[in-house]
């Protein structure tokens, strides 16, 4: 049986491993859990798993839940996060943790030879060389649940890595996918909002519109199944139901294709390398009917360009993409930046990082390098939103 340690578990990803995890109880066990601010959701799922180790943001929600359930473990803050990533029960650990406040917790997990089942892309961005390394040297195990890369682990398995030559990323294309660049430039974040097939948390979302998510999964890709930046394509797929290909030497193409569903992946990653039979639906190709591709349009999501300048940059560049957006994400949420802001104050960010040295030599590069891009990106969004930095 494996004994799950959750990081995230009242986020979407959290709340659907714990769906799966219910309909296997002779499968999976859940030994601790890891939360932000959401204690009521949090309070339920202690109740109904049982944990022996729970953590959360704020050491005053922690003093709440050891008064509602005496005798339980209750920590907060960064050290919480941590406890339970490195819990000494725990054979798996899910990184659902949304933004860089995952790499931490993640990286002491593989440090101590965990399987860690990811859904937090900032873990590789920020620090993927190093984390890798990590697993490596201590034999943990990375399994995505990132549907892209999850599909991408699949198809893997078909042939050996030196008869790969491309790995193909699809994307929705997200609300915008057909939008020009002077309607981006008055998009709301309604709109934005308004993702046409998934289901997901405001930043993703909003990453998916600007396809920043989709650059950010090709820096995971190359970190996660060692191909070079020119060897991972992203194609525009609508339906959602390809969720990512590879292209074998001799021209064959292996793709994945499964219900739009969160639980699919997850379901792959925690009973990986078995396969168990899906609780979940299957996909009907015949009511599915057709299926379209198209080329990603980087003139009108430059994030996409941006993403893959960082990771030919190396180094810490990648980790200050990723900071300034989630800053840049965060202004636009707020009514501060305007969705086309957000990757002119991200390419301002790497233009300073890649200016200066910037190597990668320890974790603490990585944190060091998260500090300053939030700084800049916030610097420039406040600027702007006071109308010194004029019109992005």
């Amino acid at each position: 049986m494996k004994r799950l340690a959750i990081l995230g578990s009242t986020g979407s990803i959290g709340t659907a491993t714990l769906d799966v995890t219910a309909r296997f109880p002779e499968k999976f066990s859940v030994v601790a859990l890891a939360a932000g601010r959401n204690v009521e959701l949090l309070a339920e799922q202690i109740r109904s798993w049982r944990p022996s180790l729970v953590a959360v943001a704020e050491e005053t929600d922690a003093a709440a839940l050891r008064r509602a359930f005496p005798g339980l473990d209750v920590m907060a803050g960064p050290e919480g996060r941590i406890a339970v990533a490195t819990y000494p029960d725990a054979t798996t650990v899910v990184a659902a943790l949304v933004g860089a406040v995952g790499l931490v917790p993640t990286w002491r997990a593989l440090s101590l030879g965990r399987e860690v089942a990811l859904a937090n892309k900032e873990t590789l961005v920020a620090a993927g060389e190093l984390v890798m390394a990590t697993a490596a040297a201590s034999g943990g195990k990375v399994l995505p649940i990132d549907s892209e890369h999850n599909a991408l682990h699949q198809a893997l398995r078909v042939g050996p890595q030196d008869a790969v030559r491309r790995l193909i990323l699809t994307a929705s294309g997200g609300p915008f996918r057909t939008w020009t660049r002077e309607e981006l430039d008055r998009a709301t974040v309604d709109q934005a909002l308004a993702h046409p097939t998934w289901r997901m948390g405001a930043k993703i979302t909003i990453d998916s519109a600007t396809m920043m998510n989709k650059g950010l999964e090709i820096i995971e890709a190359h970190h996660l199944f060692g191909v070079r930046e020119e060897q991972i394509a992203v194609v525009v797929h609508p339906e959602s139901r390809v969720h990512s290909l590879v292209e074998y030497a001799d021209g064959t193409l292996i793709a994945q294709l499964s219900v739009n569903d969160m639980r699919f992946p997850i379901l792959y990653a925690l009973s990986y390398p078995e396969r168990l039979p899906s609780p979940f639906g299957f996909l009907d190709l015949v009511e599915v009917g057709s299926l379209s591709f198209a080329p990603a349009d980087e003139r009108r999501f430059p994030c996409l360009r941006l993403a893959r300048e960082a990771l030919r940059a190396g180094g810490t560049v990648p980790a200050v993409l990723n900071a300034a957006n989630e800053v840049a994400v965060a202004a636009f949420l707020a009514g501060r930046l305007p969705f086309t802001g957000i990757p002119i104050i991200v390419e301002g960010a790497i233009a300073r990082e890649s200016s200066r040295e910037h190597n990668l030599a320890a974790i603490e590069d990585a944190l060091a390098a998260d500090e300053r891009g939030r700084a800049w990106a916030a610097e420039a969004a406040a600027k702007y939103a006071s109308g010194a930095a004029g019109s992005p």
